[in-house]
This record gives structure tokens, sequence and C-alpha cells, in this order.
């Protein structure tokens, strides 16, 4: 089966890529420019993991700061060279402008994973994902 990323037509935001290549589910859940910070926006999206789960090595736009907090089950993450860390519910980790994130995964093979990813980035930013070939 073949599964495309989910994303609200206003923003086209997240890069599509068949689930063959990650079995991941995306979806933006918040979108809003910041008034007091022009050309920049704030968006919100939701990343499940199903058991055994994960993304491939993948960079966000070089004008995105993120903040990601694990809303269920737990989440290994590795940014850049850094170490892999399991990240449990409540728990929660940034990413730099420019990062490289080389693992993100479900930590359990029998339990579903959520995080909530919040972005500040450049309000005219339309891929939020590219992942590595």
């Amino acid at each position: 089966m073949i599964r495309k990323l989910l994303a609200l037509p206003l923003l086209a935001a997240m890069a599509a890529t068949p689930a063959s290549a990650h079995d991941d589910k995306v979806a933006v859940v918040y979108d809003q420019p910041l008034p007091n910070v022009p050309g920049k926006s704030m968006k919100g999206v939701i990343v499940e993991y199903e058991p055994g789960g994960s993304s491939p090595a993948h960079t966000h736009p070089d004008s995105a700061f993120i903040y990601a907090t694990v809303l269920e089950g737990a989440i290994r993450s590795q940014v850049n060279d850094g170490p892999v860390i399991t990240y449990h519910a409540g728990e929660n980790f940034s990413e730099f402008p420019g990062d490289h994130h080389g693992v993100s995964e479900n930590a359990s093979k029998t339990e579903r994973a959520r995080l909530l990813a919040v972005f500040v980035v450049d309000t005219d930013e339309t891929e939020l994902t590219t992942y590595a070939e």
C-alpha cells in the first residue's frame, strides 16, 4: 500500500514520499504567521509512528527552528553526529537550522508513538522535510 504524507492543501508543506521509503504518518495541524516577526510562521506537525515505524534520514529548511515533544510512546532520535537518544512521552528536543536528523523512529515494536514538532520557519517555505536519498 502506498501512503502519502498528509498536508493541508493550504500549505502543501510536506514532501510526499511513498510508504516504502518510510512508514510514518504526518499531518500539519497548525499554521500561523507570527504578527511580531514579519516573514516567519509557526507550524505544528503531528508525526505518528506505528509499532516499529521510522522515517528516513532527513533535513528541514535552513530557516527552521524546531521544538519537538513526544506525546505518546517513545521515540529514538539522532541529530547530526550526536548520540541516539530515546525520548519518552512528555520529553522534548530541538533541531536547529541546518541540522541533519539521521534517526527518527518508534522505540517500540508493539506500541505506537506520536510527537508534535513545532516549526518556526519562513512563511513562504513549502517543503518542511527533505528526505536523504
